[in-house]
């Protein structure tokens, strides 16, 4: 499994350039480190995390900016099985995270506060796929 933790500057210049007509929901999908890997020198750095604790750690930092910003946290998984796709990219946790507009989002990563608590993502993430999604109607069918 490839090791997708922070997107490319290239990839969220893409993103941004998209319409930004309303809501977005960003599907997550992450796999934890077995053991949370801090670079030298920070303040958790030999501390016997894993992965889920340390992203714990960036759930509570990163919370009030992300509340601030709009967002909430939609729908939420805990993955079993990969039924189609490669039996090795297994997940840890899933979920849907909604902001009112793509401009909402770009504030959170750019927050001088969200970019300290990322740290934590950094050293709780083995891999992860973030896909921005626009809202559809939902009902019986699968393509409406």
């Amino acid at each position: 499994m490839t090791d997708y933790v922070d997107p490319t500057r290239e990839r969220f210049g893409e993103m941004m350039k998209l319409a930004d007509d309303g809501p977005l929901h960003m599907l997550n999908m992450l796999r934890f480190r077995d053991r949370a890997d801090y670079p030298a020198g920070h303040e958790k750095d030999g501390e016997e995390l894993s992965g889920a604790e340390a992203y714990k750690h960036y759930g509570e930092e990163s919370g009030p900016i992300f509340r601030r910003v709009g967002g909430e946290i939609v729908a939420a998984w805990s993955p079993r099985l990969v039924l189609i796709g490669p039996a090795d990219e297994v997940w840890d946790a899933a979920f849907v995270a909604a902001y009112p507009t793509a401009a909402a989002f770009a504030e959170m990563v750019k927050d001088p506060d969200y970019q300290r608590a990322v740290i934590h993502r950094q050293a709780a993430v083995k891999t992860s796929r973030l896909i921005r999604m626009s809202p559809r109607a939902t009902g019986a069918g699968f393509a409406d």
